[in-house]
């Protein structure tokens, strides 16, 4: 296990040498993005003036107030509270996100599946995992919303955020193949297994 830290954005060669169980916190840049953002730039064609080569998405709809434009607050939102949500349901977008908008990393929780793990392999590309109920202790490594864009679909809209200290976050999937979730269901299984076999039990 090692430790990593990352001004984003990343090459693919920084993100293939991450393999699961290292750690990894990241500062710059940080892309919100959620579900009904990806159905209307991957369903609906709608695209976006960011630039995301490179870059982290974390799996979000922010908790944010309008307080107008500022120097402070130059989106004119400030963050409230920003945590992370289910990514299983976002697994068809990871990649599109990879292939047309150079994404390489993906922040999230429960894990994504074989087509995102194929993904992260073909392209380069990782996914970092957050504990649920973290909200409050990931709202103070964000430091401003910067800009925001596809407004209309707040809060679900693709939100910018200037980041420090973003992490420690754990590899749990990697790009050649590992996943911490396949490798915990495999141990709980074989667990099962030999629990029910000391008890006589046949599965």
């Amino acid at each position: 296990m090692a430790h990593y830290e990352f001004d984003m954005p990343v090459t693919e060669a920084q993100v293939r040498q991450l393999r699961v169980n290292d750690t990894v916190t990241l500062h710059q840049t940080l892309y919100g993005i959620r579900d009904a953002t990806q159905i209307h730039m991957f369903d609906h064609g709608r695209k976006t003036r960011f630039d995301m080569r490179g870059h982290a998405v974390v799996h979000t709809a922010p908790n944010v107030k309008w307080v107008g434009e500022t120097e402070a607050h130059p989106s004119g939102y400030a963050p409230i509270c920003i945590g992370t949500t289910t990514s299983a349901r976002m697994e068809r977008f990871t990649r599109p996100l990879m292939e047309q908008y150079g994404v390489r990393i993906i922040i999230g929780k429960g894990g994504l599946f074989a087509a995102s793990a194929q993904a992260f392999k073909d392209i380069g590309g990782v996914y970092l995992a957050i504990i649920g109920g973290t909200a409050a202790l990931e709202t103070t490594w964000i430091e401003q919303i910067e800009e925001v864009d596809l407004d209309d679909l707040n809060p679900e809209s693709l939100w910018k955020f200037r980041i420090k200290g973003f992490g420690p976050l754990l590899v749990a999937m990697d790009s050649r193949g590992g996943s911490l979730y396949t490798e915990v269901n495999a141990a709980a299984k074989d667990k099962r297994a030999g629990v029910l076999a000391e008890l006589g039990v046949k599965s």
